[in-house]
């Protein structure tokens, strides 16, 4: 019983700890690059019309991802 249970627990973390992998189902081709210091991106736009609503009047750039 005690070797089933060190195997059962012993399994439930060899699983968990298995990489994960992307959150979204869909890869969107097109990033918002903000115009900060911090150059973060932000990567959720299927056009890239939408990128560049998205980007007036705050400053920043659309580029293709590069995750795709």
């Amino acid at each position: 019983m005690r070797n089933l249970l060190a195997l059962a627990l012993l399994g439930t973390a060899i699983l968990s700890s298995a990489p994960s992998r992307a959150q979204s189902p869909y890869s969107y081709p097109w990033c918002a690059l903000n115009a900060d210091q911090t150059g973060a991106t932000s990567c959720y736009f299927t056009t890239r019309a939408q990128c560049e609503a998205s980007v007036s009047g705050g400053g920043g750039t659309c580029i293709r991802s590069p995750y795709r």
